[in-house]
């Protein structure tokens, strides 16, 4: 942001930011659908869905507002939180998809901004910012699920590089991923929270293979992936070589964070009572009021650690968010799936996409932390109860 813009109030603010969004917004990109299947998740072998929606993350990226708060020199908008908040209610009023959707921006970014170095930062940030790059997380494996710290993808130094054997489950998109971050045991002998090793890779390098795993959805947004000798450059370390778990920990707070706002799924984001208009049920009617009003405190509460963590890491509080927005998100999906009665049992029938997207929402209780881990962590750190 220019010394101009960080001199700005914010009605002057949000008055040039409602401006540039009725005059950039293609009209196609104004139906405030944010589900899965509708968002620019960018990458190497992204295929936009419109000449719109590549027009949209166009002008958002020049403008830095994929990204509004990261610093202008690794391609954001240089925005403060409040800011950061006027904008996103701008396009919310304006009905504006969000841009760019990827773990780039959710988790990796962030990261890289702490953890990484000047030229790490130069290298991915710009291009996760233009949506040139499209990451996944390789963190799970079939001995290292809420264990994670027992992670056995080991890492051996060959000169250079390191050769990496192993492999991860659970990792969302790589099958689409251009490239992903990881943990790696790079020593064996250590404390098992210590010998671990956060690296970027090439999803392209020799002996990475992957195979999608097909849900009860009937999608496959989940993989094994492999690694057969991978060689890795050691400048892709992020953070220190065997201290891997602290970036780790940090890229977790932020994911737990990502999942607690759970999806909009077929709604594109509008209040539950509106989506049941017509139903004549006054129970399930109650109930979607409810549910909205609990939804928009979640959302005020979810601001209010965002600010927190301006000034530092929110920590273990990230557990509560989690899991409270897993719980919200399962229990939204099932009074659409109730209202919309017998249409809902229909695969790819009268409402779409619902019951595949409800049977999603079961996978928001075990991606990113179990909801028994979830709720363990809260017991012990945030409400510091006894063992």
């Amino acid at each position: 942001m220019t010394d101009q813009g960080a001199q700005q109030t914010s009605e002057e603010f949000r008055t040039e930011a409602r401006a540039w969004l009725e005059a950039n917004c293609p009209a196609e990109m104004r139906d405030a659908d944010n589900s899965e299947e509708s968002v620019c998740w960018g990458g190497r072998n992204w295929s936009f869905q419109s000449d719109a929606q590549k027009v949209w993350l166009d002008r958002m990226a020049s403008k830095g507002w994929t990204v509004p708060t990261w610093p202008v020199e690794f391609g954001g908008g240089g925005l403060t939180r409040e800011q950061e908040k006027i904008l996103r209610e701008e396009m919310a009023s304006l009905g504006a998809r969000v841009p760019l959707h990827g773990f780039g921006i959710g988790m990796l970014g962030p990261a890289l901004l702490k953890f990484g170095t000047e030229a790490q930062k130069q290298l991915y940030l710009p291009p996760i910012a233009r949506g040139e790059i499209r990451w996944c997380q390789g963190y799970s494996e079939p001995g290292a699920g809420s264990d994670l710290a027992s992670v056995q993808t080991k890492a051996e130094t060959v000169g250079d590089n390191y050769v990496i054997n192993g492999q991860k489950i659970w990792t969302s998109y790589a099958d689409k991923a251009d490239w992903m971050f990881a943990l790696v045991r790079t020593d064996r002998d250590a404390p098992k929270h210590r010998g671990i090793t956060f690296l970027l890779l090439d999803m392209t390098s020799p002996g990475v293979s992957t195979r999608p795993i097909r849900l009860i959805s009937g999608r496959s947004p989940f993989c094994e992936t492999f690694f057969d000798d991978v060689e890795v450059p050691r400048t892709q370390i992020v953070g220190e070589e065997n201290r891997g778990w602290d970036v780790a920990k940090y890229v977790l707070t932020h994911e737990r964070a990502m999942i607690s706002g759970g999806r909009t799924g077929l709604t594109g984001g509008r209040p539950l009572a509106s989506v049941m208009e017509g139903n004549n049920d006054p129970f399930l009617r109650a109930q979607a009021v409810g549910c909205d009003i609990d939804m928009m405190a979640m959302a005020l509460t979810l601001e209010r650690y965002k600010d927190k963590a301006k000034a530092g890491s929110i920590g273990d509080a990230s557990s509560m968010l989690k899991y409270y927005g897993t719980e919200l998100n399962k229990r939204r999906f099932e009074l659409m799936m109730a209202a919309a009665g017998a249409d809902a049992l229909e695969w790819n029938g009268p409402c779409g996409s619902l019951p595949t997207d409800w049977l999603r929402t079961k996978a928001n209780s075990i991606e990113g932390g179990t909801s028994e881990i979830m709720l363990s962590v809260i017991a012990k750190r945030v409400l510091e109860m006894p063992s």
